[in-house]
């Protein structure tokens, strides 16, 4: 599948689909690394590959541009899961919570 997706910077990835759109939301917690929050595709283009389209997109453009990324949407987690190639960008556990409460 060939998914127009798009990134609002700072806020989102989505693929638009007519007056709907799927989406993978983010907030960045430093320059360098992004928590992914949550994942949402209308019901009608479930089951087709859009959320893994979707999350593969977010996650290259994220580790190509040198962020690593916190999998908080459980979708992402078992991406990551599932992608073992993707485990380099994550964030590794002793660092998240510094991030997510800074001093």
């Amino acid at each position: 599948m060939d998914l127009d997706v798009r990134h609002e910077e700072g806020k989102r990835y989505y693929v638009p689909f007519g007056t709907e759109m799927a989406e993978l939301t983010y907030v960045d917690l430093s320059d360098q690394t992004r928590d992914f929050q949550h994942t949402f595709v209308p019901e009608e283009m479930r089951h087709r590959g859009v959320a893994e389209e979707l999350v593969r997109h977010a996650l290259d453009d994220t580790m190509g541009s040198g962020r690593r990324f916190i999998p908080t949407c459980p979708y992402v987690k078992r991406f990551v899961q599932r992608h073992p190639e993707y485990e380099k960008g994550l964030v590794p556990q002793e660092e998240e919570h510094e991030l997510r409460h800074p001093a």
